[in-house]
């Protein structure tokens, strides 16, 4: 970074604004992503319990398999695909937290960064959240100034 264009500390906080809406962004996605597959595995509970209660009955489900052995290898596979979907969404809500996290962390970040001296001071605090936060991990397609300094030796 030259001094020819430097940086405002207004500038600053506006990025910290910025990623903070981000990762809200890409929270509120994940959230409905996870929420679809939480009414996915709603469904597949309901047909599971109503294929069981069939065959505790004794009658046929049009869709099951013929035969005892292909019902429970049919319910085997239902199972293990309400497990699988389980635990993606387990992993949805974990990376939610953490976005949820940053987001809030940059927010604060903001406020702390409104109250410095300097610019300089300002990029040197915001560097070494996003060091410490592992920052650029949340964004795939946008540089942090973590990166930023890196790249320009400065870090």
């Amino acid at each position: 970074m030259s001094d020819d264009d430097p940086l405002t500390v207004a500038d600053l906080v506006e990025y910290c604004r910025t990623q903070a809406a981000l990762l809200s962004g890409r929270t509120e996605t994940l959230g409905a992503e996870t929420e679809a597959l939480l009414d996915e595995i709603d469904d597949d509970i309901a047909d599971l319990r109503s294929r069981l209660a069939a065959r505790s009955t004794g009658t046929e489900t049009p869709d099951a398999p013929s035969g005892p052995d292909g019902e429970v290898a049919d319910l085997e596979a239902l199972e293990d695909d309400l497990e699988e979907k389980r635990a993606v969404a387990e992993a949805k809500q974990a990376r939610m937290s953490a976005f949820r996290g940053l987001s809030e962390g940059y927010a604060d970040l903001a406020e702390d960064v409104e109250t410095a001296d300097d610019w300089r001071a300002a990029l040197d605090r915001i560097v070494s959240f996003e060091r410490e936060r592992d920052a650029p991990a949340y964004f795939d397609d946008r540089q942090t100034l973590l990166e930023a300094a890196a790249e320009a030796g400065e870090e």
